[in-house]
């Protein structure tokens, strides 16, 4: 299946656009998810181990499922001043 991946803050910047596309198997996990932007879009891959994932506007764990029609997102930390 086909995923839209919304970006935010660094990770926008690193891949160029605000969302990138990520194929993966159907049935599939936050942790697949990671694993194929990894493999898909290199530049992100180095941000992963630091950015939460929401899915359908709530944050996931590694193991929560995704489906074809969730809003899937990739949120960097926030810092502030």
């Amino acid at each position: 299946m086909t995923v839209t991946v919304r970006l935010f803050a660094v990770a926008r910047q690193r891949a160029g656009a605000p969302e990138v596309l990520v194929e993966l198997p159907d049935p599939a996990t936050v942790a697949d998810l990671k694993r194929a932007v990894a493999g898909q879009h290199p530049a992100l891959a180095p941000l992963l181990p630091g950015m939460m994932v929401a899915v359908s506007a709530e944050y996931a764990g590694e193991d929560r499922r995704i489906g074809p029609d969730d809003e899937v997102a990739l949120i960097p930390p926030v810092s502030g001043g």
